[in-house]
């Protein structure tokens, strides 16, 4: 059923292809890796925004995930090798981060990054990696 419910959506992504989704695609992961190796460089900015829920989290548990997410996903994303499983693994950190942003830490600038990066991926979650994608010349090899 499931299968079913993907192939439908993927057909329906590669009828509506369009070099500009493409770019968002690698836009977004590009961001994302940008995002995580700025998290290596300077994790005192992301133990800082995490402060408020460290306790709940395991704070370096999460802060080891946050980045490893951010920076394998930013590659899948870039080339389009399996984007939707690059997208699940981001969700939890985009949600916690607008969390975090409205509850916490409120800073309007990251409020607003996070929460367009949250859509863009639910966008992709759904588009999948498009035409133009490793995940489409994967499966056109078969």
């Amino acid at each position: 059923m499931e299968t079913l419910k993907i192939k439908r959506l993927n057909k329906w992504a590669n009828a509506h292809s369009y070099y500009s989704i493409d770019v968002l695609r690698i836009v977004l992961g590009i961001f994302l890796l940008f995002k995580g190796f700025t998290f290596v460089s300077d994790n005192q900015q992301l133990e800082d925004v995490m402060a408020p829920v460290s306790n709940f989290l395991g704070g370096m548990f999460a802060l080891h995930y946050i980045v490893s997410a951010h920076i394998v996903g930013g590659i899948l994303l870039i080339f389009g090798l399996y984007t939707r499983w690059a997208i699940w693994v981001q969700l939890p950190i985009l949600i916690g981060a607008v969390i975090i942003n409205l509850i916490g830490y409120f800073n309007l600038q990251n409020t607003i990054l996070s929460t367009v990066t949250l859509l863009v991926c639910f966008f992709f979650l759904i588009y999948g990696g498009g035409k133009n994608s490793a995940d489409h010349y994967f499966k056109m090899e078969k």
